[in-house]
């Protein structure tokens, strides 16, 4: 068993803060700290697996192809990991990533 606490995680003015939670053959879990303004751009993964985005603390927006979906605390968004995606955040964010399986 590990447990990690994602909410001491330091947040970075140059750029995203970024703590590897677990890794194993079957997942990948990071937790991405971004300051308002930061985030990932849309990209894709040209595998097979899932990707679970979720939201743990503050506002954003997930990003694809056909635009912006506001998100905020609580909401999670799930595709394939070869779907377009990335993330923006509007205030400090916390984002808990997991990838299955790990790339």
């Amino acid at each position: 068993m590990k447990i990690q606490q994602l909410f001491q995680n330091a947040f970075k003015d140059t750029g995203p803060s970024m703590v590897l939670v677990h890794e194993s053959e079957h997942m990948k879990v990071i937790n991405f700290n971004f300051k308002a303004g930061q985030g990932l751009p849309i990209h894709s993964h040209k595998i097979e697996g899932e990707l679970v985005l979720t939201i743990l603390e503050g506002e954003g927006e997930f990003l694809s192809q056909d635009g912006k979906v506001p998100a905020k605390a609580g909401d999670v968004l799930v595709c394939p990991i070869a779907t377009p995606h990335g993330v923006g955040a509007t205030t400090d964010m916390r984002v808990l990533v997991t990838i299955a399986p790990p790339i």
